[in-house]
């Protein structure tokens, strides 16, 4: 019995059975997300736009390495930075990219607990 197109979501008006790009894409992002220091990064932009300097402190990662993934990030366009004086702001680039990250984690927090899983 071949699969039909899932009914659109009113919280995922976007949701369609994905073509190449669409997966490739996807697995792109997924990949960036595999690193533990740039997760802990989009984790802390979730929260709020930060410097390297302050990324750096509360990630325990060296300057060097927060701009070196933040550049990464940024060329996939998963962040964004706002010049602000000598210092660049960054925050992520979509609500898409937050939820995502969040819903990892927590899905993370759940397999680490022992939590029951839920909706």
């Amino acid at each position: 019995m071949p699969m039909s197109e899932p009914a659109p979501v009113a919280t995922h008006p976007h949701l369609r059975t994905p073509d190449d790009a669409r997966l490739a894409e996807a697995a792109g992002v997924f990949a960036l997300l595999s690193d533990a220091t740039r997760l802990h990064l989009l984790w802390l932009l979730a929260l709020e736009e930060s410097d390297v300097g302050s990324l750096a402190e509360r990630c325990t990662a060296s300057r060097t390495a927060v701009s070196q993934h933040l550049a990464k990030l940024r060329l996939a366009g998963l962040v964004e930075g706002r010049k602000e004086g000598r210092f660049v702001f960054y925050r992520l680039s979509d609500g898409h990219l937050r939820r995502l990250v969040l819903e990892a984690l927590s899905h993370a927090d759940h397999r680490v607990t022992g939590e029951a899983p839920h909706d």
